[in-house]
């Protein structure tokens, strides 16, 4: 039977040591406090923050936006509600602004 000699006995508590070690550093950057690993809620920002995306409404709380949200999806037409520094607003993409803005004053929401 091949022997390590006395390396033999060394061996397994250095690598139980080394995993140890490497777990604690796992844990520590996980769990360390100021900066999640989850993302977060962006901060709101001026309705103009929000790139190519056209506003077509501007509901008065999140409940009407995601019903407007929701009517605007049953048509096909792609749209979020943002939390801008204006208020809440629904907002679509440019090719799709005028057909939500029909869909949206046949239904009598747009503001």
């Amino acid at each position: 039977m091949a022997g390590w000699g006395s390396y033999s006995y060394a061996f397994g508590p250095v690598v139980a040591v080394v995993v140890l070690g490497v777990l604690v550093l796992v844990l520590r950057w996980a769990f360390r406090r100021g900066q999640s690993v989850v993302a977060t809620d962006g901060r709101p920002g001026p309705p103009t923050d929000y790139g190519v995306l056209v506003p077509v409404a501007h509901p008065h709380s999140a409940d009407e936006g995601r019903a407007i949200a929701a009517f605007l999806q049953r048509q096909g037409i792609a749209c979020t509600v943002a939390h801008t520094t204006a208020g809440l607003r629904v907002l679509v993409w440019p090719t799709q602004s005028a057909r939500a803005g029909e869909a949206l004053r046949s239904r009598g929401a747009a503001q």
